[in-house]
């Protein structure tokens, strides 16, 4: 789906997004984002993430049904219901764990790319009509949230 020249693998951002209803990140004891029922979104940004593998997993959770119809049931997207998404950047999905009991973070994009690619994801989501609330790069986070369903996707390709 996304190609890359990393150890030949294909490249896609890592994302854990959940679906909620309600959830908020907090800096310092301070409320920097907040959404009541929509996405909440980890992201992992890896080395040889670019601006076009950012459009095209934009397109796939938008696009993702996991948001319950008048039934209940899976079928409808965040562009379809509530169009809120908090986004938290996440450099710890890139945790390889394969390794003795440390985590390594070696795939991780460097810090410059993965804020210029975080900052791309959330205005590429405006751009689409969605409103979004984020936390803070690069910054210790309290983050709560209230599950609904739960509904948890893991989108990678690992």
């Amino acid at each position: 789906m996304f190609r890359s020249d990393f150890d030949g693998k294909i490249s896609f951002m890592k994302l854990v997004v959940q679906r909620v209803n309600k959830a908020k990140v907090q800096v310092r004891e301070k409320t920097v984002g907040e959404i009541e029922l929509g996405l909440f979104v980890l992201l992992g940004v890896g080395q040889k993430d670019t601006q076009e593998t950012v459009g095209k997993v934009v397109e796939k959770l938008l696009k993702l049904r996991i948001m319950s119809d008048g039934q209940g049931k899976m079928n409808l997207s965040i562009m379809e219901t509530t169009k809120e998404i908090l986004v938290v950047s996440q450099f710890t999905l890139y945790a390889d764990t394969s390794k003795g009991n440390r985590p390594s973070f070696v795939r991780a994009a460097e810090p410059d790319l993965a804020r210029d690619l975080y900052k791309y994801f959330v205005s590429s989501l405006i751009e689409k009509g969605v409103r979004v609330a984020t936390g803070e790069f690069g910054t210790y986070m309290k983050i709560e949230a209230e599950l609904d369903g739960p509904v948890s996707i893991v989108m990678s390709n690992e």
